[in-house]
């Protein structure tokens, strides 16, 4: 499958889906209540696709890999911050569950592709060319002469 924009990525699509159940989660009882913990976990929960969303649109592998790693991260965030949510009672045992598997395949899938381009010799659109070109504008080398 060719990826031509970032919705097309399928972790970008898992962040989406967390952000939602973190949403969904947070506006209610006293989780809705604890502002300093749902704004944090909120945040760091829309950091994921914001990161995959930005890093694409970047347009070069180095600063897409970083912008994914920045993803994982957050997404690792957001599960420290559930336990607190847990620890709490603002969620369910089985609701914990659920979103920590969430965070950890979101991990997973990012980590994934992160390795993909890591090893892939296919480069962003920004730096497409840029080698080829260097080469022809370079001026041969002679013996001898100074410049």
């Amino acid at each position: 499958m060719t990826i031509t924009q970032f919705e097309d990525i399928e972790a970008w699509k898992l962040g989406r889906e967390l952000t939602r159940a973190i949403y969904r989660v947070s506006k209610s009882g006293d989780f809705a209540h604890d502002f300093a913990l749902r704004d944090q976990i909120r945040r760091a929960a829309l950091s994921v696709p914001s990161n995959i969303a930005e890093g694409f649109e970047r347009g070069g592998n180095r600063e897409f890999i970083q912008a994914l790693a920045i993803a994982k991260g957050s997404a690792g965030e957001v599960r420290s911050q559930l336990y607190t949510a847990l620890d709490e009672a603002y969620l369910t045992e089985a609701t914990f569950t659920e979103l920590r598997e969430q965070c950890l395949r979101v991990s997973r899938v990012i980590a994934g592709f992160i390795t993909f381009l890591q090893r892939t010799s296919i480069s962003g659109p920004k730096y497409r060319g840029t080698k080829r070109v260097a080469r022809q504008n370079q001026k041969p080398e002679t013996s001898g002469q100074k410049r």
